[in-house]
């Protein structure tokens, strides 16, 4: 299983949509939000583009969730549910949908939490990410 995540970058978010598969199947499909490339500074940047290591996780602060392995120069790096980019510090956000929740101009993801319980049930304990 591998999962592949496509990026459109912008000046106050990066957005994106995640795919994973089962060999050469498509098993499902998601959006993403994350923060905008800020260098991959710490806490207000995403992460750089790669392949990764993703293992299931529990966080006290976001429950059962993903966690990316071994991104250069960063830790703590989840995959979790939210709905905007003020939910996460750098952390990749998991949505059914893109869609604009607050009518602020803003790209945000909806039914998050359906997005990442599917995900929790197609993804093994270990996977590899590529974002690209």
């Amino acid at each position: 299983m591998k999962a592949v995540i496509s990026r459109r970058y912008g000046q106050l978010s990066t957005i994106g949509k995640l795919v994973i598969f089962d060999g050469e199947k498509i098993i499902m499909r998601c959006s993403t939000i994350e923060l905008p490339d800020n260098g991959n500074q710490v806490n207000v940047s995403c992460i750089p583009e790669g392949k990764y290591q993703v293992t299931k996780v529990f966080s006290p602060k976001h429950g059962k969730c993903f966690m990316i392995n071994d991104v250069p120069d960063r830790t703590a790096i989840l995959i979790h549910k939210g709905n905007y980019t003020k939910d996460t510090q750098g952390c990749v956000i998991v949505g059914m949908y893109h869609v604009d929740l607050n009518k602020d101009g803003q790209i945000d993801v909806g039914d998050s939490t359906t997005a990442l319980n599917r995900m929790l049930t197609y993804l093994p304990e270990k996977f590899e990410l590529w974002i690209i």
